[in-house]
């Protein structure tokens, strides 16, 4: 078989999201700004710099900053604009190109409409999430038909990070100059811890016991959970006596990490360590990281041609049946 690059946590965003999440100008996020042209990008340019990488193709999900801003219904009417041009971005180069769907949650029936949708008529490969929708977890009930949809369909759930909810944003992170309390709340720590809350949250409610052929996927080598899990695993499993599973044992059964933006050797040992190299997925994070230092990353790893197989090919063909 000759060996393939997949990557799937690749973001993009589009003139009309920008718009309606005031992302212009001044409003503009830096970290969105610094990128801007590589985000909007979904063809040539995009395609350029995945051969710059080898990468063969790229799975791309919307960087959804400033999406839980937006009215019900416009975020609705937005995201469905945003995945038909995803899908348009696919078609144009199919070979390349792939897309997870993302819906919006403040109208739960319209998300499962939209995923469904996007799944069975759009060709898309899983649905993804970003951060807390109006301070509210995917655990929460209206949210379970959502995850349900995706469990029909045989998709995963990309769960992503976002930026803190203002309540969170004035706890934590208050007193600081505003130049070090934006990283420190997003990528400098903040929404990696929150994403691990997030997914171990997933656990402990017994959503996924209730949903148990769901598939989820998180990004940063694991948003930490590799680390603390033998800890977490033994306090939470100990609190939940009646549950079938341990945390372990659900998360090794229906969680899935890739490596995007984390491009040290440690963490991806302590990844590959404690969940297996068979639920590990390569991922850069474009264009937040170029593709590039993701290239230098793979090739310091001196992998067995199997296991490098395995890591940027065949388990992301198996998880999203490319």
């Amino acid at each position: 078989m000759l060996m393939k690059t997949v990557t799937l946590e690749e973001h993009f965003v589009t003139q009309d999201f920008f718009k309606a999440t005031h992302a212009e100008g001044d409003n503009m996020p830096p970290a969105l700004k610094a990128v801007r042209e590589r985000l909007l990008d979904i063809g040539s340019l995009r395609i350029a710099a995945m051969d710059e990488a080898s990468i063969d193709l790229q799975v791309i999900s919307l960087a959804a900053i400033g999406v839980d801003a937006l009215a019900a219904a416009e975020q609705t009417a937005v995201l469905r604009s945003v995945n038909d041009e995803a899908a348009a971005a696919v078609n144009a180069n199919p070979t390349r190109l792939a897309a997870f769907c993302t819906p919006g949650l403040k109208e739960p029936a319209n998300a499962v409409k939209e995923i469904d949708r996007c799944i069975t008529q759009l060709g898309f490969k899983g649905v993804y999430v970003n951060g807390t929708t109006d301070g509210k977890f995917l655990d929460t009930p209206e949210f379970f038909p959502v995850l349900e949809a995706a469990a029909a369909l045989k998709v995963p759930v990309y769960v992503h990070p976002a930026p803190p909810p203002a309540s969170i944003m004035s706890v934590y992170f208050d007193g600081l100059a505003p130049e070090v309390a934006m990283p420190l709340s997003i990528a400098g720590w903040g929404w990696h811890a929150e994403t691990a809350l997030h997914t171990l949250r997933l656990i402990v409610s017994g959503v996924l016991d209730r949903l148990p052929t769901l598939q989820v996927i998180i990004g940063h080598m694991g948003e930490g959970i590799p680390y603390a899990l033998a800890r977490s695993n033994g306090i939470l499993s100990a609190a939940r006596k009646s549950a079938p599973r341990t945390v372990t044992e659900t998360f090794l059964e229906q969680v899935h990490v890739t490596t995007s933006g984390y491009f040290t050797r440690p963490p991806f040992e302590c990844c590959r360590e404690v969940i297996g190299l068979n639920r590990m997925m390569y991922s850069v994070d474009y264009p937040f990281s170029p593709n590039t230092k993701g290239k230098e990353f793979l090739e310091g790893l001196n992998l067995s041609e199997a296991d490098l197989t395995q890591l940027t090919q065949t388990n992301a063909e198996r998880l999203l049946n490319l």
